[in-house]
């Protein structure tokens, strides 16, 4: 719940500078890989790092990251050159 509730249809969910990274399931990388790829460059948990890679592989995609759209664009051109695929939403 937020601090400060805007009206229904007032305004989109998301601000223009508030964005997520989405992660999306391949056939290519590992558990394994995936997992530590999440805890070395987005600071996840162990547990965090698993259950996203969980949820991906089930669900087909997993929302990893919020945060500022400018923040999350080098995090996002970090996790592609490890070969993950991503998206910002």
């Amino acid at each position: 719940f937020s601090s400060s509730p805007n009206k229904k249809g007032s305004e989109n969910s998301h601000s223009e500078n508030y964005s997520m990274i989405v992660l999306h399931n391949d056939d290519v990388n590992s558990f394994e890989f995936v997992m530590e790829t999440l805890e070395q460059v987005c600071n996840h948990t162990l547990t965090q790092a698993e259950q996203c890679a969980m949820i991906t592989h089930y669900k087909g995609k997993c929302e990893i990251l919020n945060g500022e759209l400018s923040e999350l664009k080098a995090i996002k051109k970090e996790l592609l050159s490890r070969g993950l695929s991503v998206t910002i939403e």
